[in-house]
């Protein structure tokens, strides 16, 4: 009733707060905070993940009153919510952003901002700060976040008063976009409420109301033509051309499979690069590196050219040896030019039109046996691939499960992807179909990233399945965002392939450094239990003659699903080629007294036997 008193406010009645929202309504002041949330919503910012604190409250109101045109996602760390911008930077090529409260929210920020930073995705972080008069007086939470983001960023600005915000925010917008990296702003919380004025009080004199602008310039750029000369020059003397393409040419897969034909070329895929072309393509090898394929590194070592398209693929191991084959290479950021292989040309430009203007002028090549060569190579590796995954001994390997889902994945499925062995099961076992995306933590390779990016990945597609393939050591990091996806009714599907170790360590440990496996068991979670708990739904999977029908249950069941695959822990993540120094730790490892090594001995016989058949 209008005349009632509120419990515990006895001079207070509610008719007097009615009347004091009319007022507020009527009366409502522009604060720096509705102007930042203005100004990055212009920038095509829709959605901001966060975790609110009393460091960002002005924010927080500033975004309940937009909450009509910028959609704030809740997380349960820090650390998710720039994870989750940073994946919805990589599959929208969008702006993400994330928010955080003063000193420690900010501080848990900073691993999913360098992964953003470390695999080039325009990230916008937006921090609060303790009031602006008690920096640098031993006050709560006095840590000024910009200067411990002065590494991850590219722009990086505290704010330094209301009237101020406008031009930072502008900025911050332009330079993640333009430069693709992070860009941060710290707001003091005193500030984030304050009126902004278009004139007097708080304006100096030459920061005009309105002066910054907002119009958004996209550049693709082409290099000139004398050099494209002479990278046409180089690609068509060379007899067995390989290329390496990486997440700079997932909009160029038509240009660059003609490329291919053109030069009788193998296409390797970067990890990052994983759907530039679709697994069954002919050209395609799949992936380079310790999880990549024999096929890939053959291909490496036996060209004479290499073109390098949109990758900066970092094991240079894995790279021809210097002067052994010819180099050109494309990439949008000419400081990347030759930064892993001594390329003779450099193609500074977007990837697609620089591979368009390329086009005519490259020459058919006659010496097709090499491709052809590692084609025949690459059937025999599948065949390889699908005696792995036809094994229905238990335990379960891990190549079963990561085979079934892929079959069942549709072709428009967005698919992310944890560290650790679990990403070298989906590199070989989870093929790429055209029209699908895939990724991962490149560069920075940090665990815990998967199920937030299948998070974010759900929120800018919702129409879109989103799957996330994780290691139950990743997963457990930042599990609590599986209720994060119940909360927002999220129908995601985290396969959680279960083998109680930090499984990629474990190999680490002995492969490369003969030491046997130390303190990677982890304790079993049982996850589907924790699905149950969060309001979602789980699966397990145990046997691998049940795991195909298990998974097309879970896969058809509403909201958010996890499916627990429990996997044996003694299947090692081969590498393509297993050196002669690396077998010789192996062993070591086992002398010493490897924790299951009759197992893991019988585990790595038995899987040669099966190539070897």
């Amino acid at each position: 009733m209008a005349g009632a008193w509120l419990p515990g406010y006895p001079e207070l009645r509610l008719s007097d707060c009615n009347n004091f929202t009319g007022r507020s309504q009527n009366n409502m002041k522009r604060t720096a905070s509705d102007v930042l949330i203005d100004t990055i919503h212009a920038w095509g910012v829709d959605v901001v993940f966060g975790l609110p604190g009393d460091g960002i409250n002005g924010i927080m109101e500033a975004l309940r009153k937009q909450q009509d045109t910028v959609r704030f996602i809740q997380v349960r760390h820090e650390e998710a919510a720039a994870f989750m911008a940073c994946a919805y930077a990589k599959h929208t090529g969008r702006l993400g952003c994330c928010l955080a409260t003063s000193g420690p929210g900010g501080i848990h920020l900073l691993n999913g901002l360098y992964d953003a930073k470390l695999d080039g995705q325009p990230v916008l972080a937006l921090t609060g700060m303790q009031f602006h008069d008690l920096t640098h007086t031993h006050t709560q939470q006095d840590v000024e976040l910009d200067k411990l983001y002065m590494d991850v960023c590219v722009y990086n600005a505290r704010c330094m008063g209301a009237e101020h915000v406008e031009n930072i925010a502008e900025l911050a917008c332009r330079s993640s976009l333009a430069y693709r990296g992070v860009s941060h702003l710290s707001i003091p919380v005193d500030f984030q409420d304050l009126e902004v004025k278009s004139n007097g009080s708080g304006r100096s004199a030459r920061n005009l109301s309105g002066h910054v602008s907002e119009v958004s310039v996209h550049s693709e750029r082409v290099p000139c033509d004398e050099d494209l000369r002479r990278a046409a020059d180089i690609l068509n003397a060379g007899k067995r051309v390989v290329i390496l393409a990486g997440r700079g040419a997932l909009h160029a897969s038509d240009e660059l499979e003609a490329a291919a034909e053109k030069l009788s070329a193998p296409v390797v895929k970067a990890l990052l690069g994983k759907a530039v072309l679709p697994d069954d393509s002919p050209y395609t090898t799949g992936s380079i590196g310790l999880l990549g394929t024999r096929p890939s590194q053959n291909a490496m070592e036996g060209c004479d050219t290499i073109l390098i398209a949109g990758s900066s693929f970092p094991y240079i191991e894995f790279m021809p040896k210097p002067g052994h084959a010819r180099g050109v290479q494309i990439d949008s950021d000419p400081v990347r030019i030759g930064l892993r292989y001594p390329v003779e040309v450099g193609l500074v430009g977007d990837c697609r039109r620089s591979l368009q203007a390329l086009l005519p002028l490259l020459q058919p090549n006659e010496y097709k046996s090499f491709l052809s060569s590692i084609q025949a190579e690459m059937k025999d590796w599948r065949k390889d691939l699908e005696q792995e995954e036809s094994v229905k001994t238990k335990p379960m390997k891990p190549q079963v499960v990561a085979a079934e889902l892929g079959k069942r994945l549709p072709a428009n499925a967005i698919v992310n992807c944890d560290s650790g062995t679990i990403a070298t099961w989906w590199a070989r076992h989870v093929p790429a179909k055209r029209g699908q995306l895939h990724t991962l933590s490149g560069n920075l390779a940090t665990m815990a990233c998967g199920l937030p990016y299948t998070i974010a990945s759900q929120v800018a597609y919702p129409d879109r399945l989103c799957v996330g393939i994780v290691g139950d050591g990743g997963f457990s990091m930042l599990m609590a965002e599986f209720a994060t996806a119940v909360r927002y009714k999220l129908p995601i599907k985290i396969l959680i392939v279960k083998n109680n170790s930090l499984g990629q360590i474990k190999w680490e440990q002995m492969v490369f450094l003969g030491n046997p496996e130390y303190g990677c068991d982890l304790t079993p979670i049982n996850f589907t239990s924790f699905a149950q708990a969060c309001g979602g739904v789980g699966f397990a999977i145990e046997d691998p003659t049940e795991c195909g029908e298990i998974l097309d249950r879970a896969l058809k069941t509403p909201g958010p699903v996890i499916i627990e695959a429990v996997v044996d822990p003694n299947e090692p993540p081969m590498p393509p080629k297993v050196t002669a120094k690396q077998t010789a730790h192996f062993v070591e490892s086992l002398a010493k007294g490897t924790p299951d090594r009759r197992k893991i001995i019988d585990t790595v016989v038995a899987d040669k036997v099966r190539e070897m058949v």
